[in-house]
């Protein structure tokens, strides 16, 4: 014998949660103001047995003040390349309330220049960011001996 569905079985779907949470009061972030304050930042969070080994993408979450809300990991890869999804690094953003966002990700090579297809991604990125006016303010590339802004070489 079948059994029928009742309605309210037949449209159950998953229920959503989406959560923020800190553990540093916000007269503790720190602010984000310089290329180089950004890189101190960034170090800190690196896991430094990874940024000469393996590719890892990270993003800064910022206020409107340009205080930290926090760092998010976005992806780990190889040694020659990691993934950079927009949907994550903007489901990020607007899940922390975010008003703009710091792309990073380190160069194991040590070598800081940006590739083409860092150029290409930071561009996609950037327009992204606009139709859901979540600006970004630069992209970090890191490595274990310095760092290269594309906001100070006029990229973004």
């Amino acid at each position: 014998m079948e059994s029928v569905m009742s309605i309210s079985e037949m449209y159950k779907v998953a229920e959503i949660e989406l959560v923020y949470k800190t553990k540093v009061k916000a007269s503790q972030r720190p602010k984000a103001s310089t290329s180089k304050e950004v890189y101190q930042i960034l170090l800190q969070s690196w896991d430094e047995n990874k940024i000469e080994f393996v590719e890892q993408f990270k993003i800064l979450l910022l206020n409107r003040g340009n205080k930290v809300l926090g760092v998010y990991e976005i992806s780990t890869g190889g040694m020659a390349g990691t993934i950079a999804d927009p949907k994550l690094i903007f489901s990020a953003a607007l899940k922390s309330c975010a008003s703009s966002v710091i792309l990073s990700h380190n160069h194991p090579s040590g070598n800081l220049k940006p590739s083409n297809a860092d150029i290409q991604l930071t561009q996609k990125i950037v327009k992204a960011g606009n139709l859901l006016d979540i600006a970004v303010l630069d992209h970090v590339i890191v490595s274990a001996e310095g760092f290269y802004s594309f906001a100070d070489e006029g990229l973004i």
